[in-house]
């Protein structure tokens, strides 16, 4: 297989720099700045490997039993990058890359909501199958973006690695979505049984407002996140393509 290497551009660093009263004040935040996003992107992707390399390795030799126990054995480091993953909407927001900020609080919180308090919050989803497939297909996802960025961050490119980067995400983020919301599905019941996270009222209108009900509101927000950041996605990948087409020409 043949690496090809190209330069690319990094304008968030140099627009934040450019300010800057000294040369070597410019440039040692410029480095600094690149160490930061490298440092970010290469622990995330670390991160994300061990989780796919675990899972594949354990259904390989362990067989479809391995799928049960999926949160078990990688809860922990999936927690990890998902609360680093806060940094992805933070860098936008200080002008720090350039991508929009909304697509990435969409994607940040949307998976919060899945990990943290559905899985998180209730026992009785940890052990099924649905975990394995959300846990399989963000890091599928992952392990393409976050080496694309990490190399970005340095100017670098390899153009197997972007073309995977703006293309696996066709299938991967819609069957990752609808992974999301048998998830959501599958938990509905359990938090009417349990009354987790329940609103109280007052006894003349009623017990309580279960969770559930907010949970199949958020079945609507999440496909139309689906829909927001297919449509960004879609925009870069324009972008990025036909912006090396007009370098070449």
């Amino acid at each position: 297989m043949v690496c090809v290497w190209s330069e690319i551009d990094t304008p968030s660093i140099a627009e934040m720099t450019r300010n800057s009263p000294e040369p070597v004040t410019r440039d040692v935040m410029a480095i600094l700045m690149k160490i930061y996003l490298f440092t970010y992107n290469l622990i995330q992707f670390l991160g994300f490997v061990w989780i796919f390399s675990k899972m594949t390795a354990r259904l390989v030799l362990e067989g479809k039993e391995s799928v049960y126990h999926t949160f078990k054995f990688c809860w922990t480091t999936m927690f990890i990058c998902q609360i680093l993953a806060v940094v992805e909407v933070i860098n936008p927001a200080l002008g720090l890359v350039n991508t929009a900020v909304f697509p990435a609080m969409v994607q940040v919180m949307g998976r919060n909501v899945i990990l943290f308090v559905i899985f998180g919050s209730l026992a009785e989803m940890q052990n099924r199958v649905v975990v394995f497939f959300v846990f399989y297909l963000w890091s599928t996802i992952e392990i393409f973006r976050y080496p694309f960025y990490m190399l970005a961050s340095i100017g670098l490119e390899w153009r197997l690695l972007t073309w995977l980067r703006y293309t696996v995400w066709t299938l991967l983020y819609p069957l990752g979505t609808v992974a999301e919301a048998v998830a959501v599905v599958q938990s509905l019941s359990l938090f009417d049984a349990s009354g987790l996270y329940s609103i109280p009222l007052p006894a003349a209108l009623g017990q309580s407002i279960s969770f559930s009900l907010t949970l199949k509101l958020y079945l609507f927000v999440m496909f139309l996140g689906l829909f927001i950041n297919m449509r960004h996605l879609i925009s870069q990948r324009r972008r990025h393509f036909l912006r090396r087409e007009l370098k070449v020409d």
